[in-house]
């Protein structure tokens, strides 16, 4: 019995995506040219450019089977909303898991279709300076540090 769990536990970690080990991921500064908006990215792991998103400014990007994606977006403000508005008007969908919001930014999070779909957008000037990242279900410990680190590294 024992050897069958440890058969077991070595073809898991055999099999473990890339992701499990996003600590040693390469990592650059993704920076929209246009509003200065940017944020640190695992580039080892956002590998395609999937170009720019629609209503916005920025870049859209895929890991290579697809699993993920990864847009980094300014929106724009033209009121200078502030977060709380800004979403509102967004009209979020129902059954949000998580949501913070402030005077300077906003999260909100969600799963849809066994995937988590993470938003956080900053209060830029005339803009709001968002990441938008999208992935399953199943690798959510594994996406935990990538997902707080590109959140947290977010600047206007």
């Amino acid at each position: 019995m024992r050897a069958s769990r440890l058969s077991a536990a070595l073809a898991l970690l055999v099999f473990l995506p890339p992701l499990a080990f996003a600590g040693d991921a390469e990592w650059r500064r993704y920076e929209i040219p246009s509003t200065g908006t940017s944020v640190d990215m695992p580039v080892s792991i956002f590998t395609r450019d999937a170009g720019q998103p629609e209503g916005g400014t920025g870049r859209r990007f895929f890991t290579n089977d697809n699993r993920a994606d990864l847009t980094v977006q300014s929106v724009p403000n033209p009121d200078n909303d502030s977060p709380a508005t800004f979403l509102a008007k967004k009209r979020p969908p129902a059954g949000i898991i998580y949501k913070r919001i402030t005077s300077d930014f906003f999260v909100v999070s969600s799963i849809r279709n066994d995937r988590i779909w993470y938003n956080r957008c900053n209060r830029g000037n005339g803009t709001m300076d968002c990441v938008m990242i999208n992935y399953p279900v199943a690798e959510k410990r594994q996406w935990d540090g990538v997902v707080t680190r590109i959140s947290h590294t977010l600047r206007s």
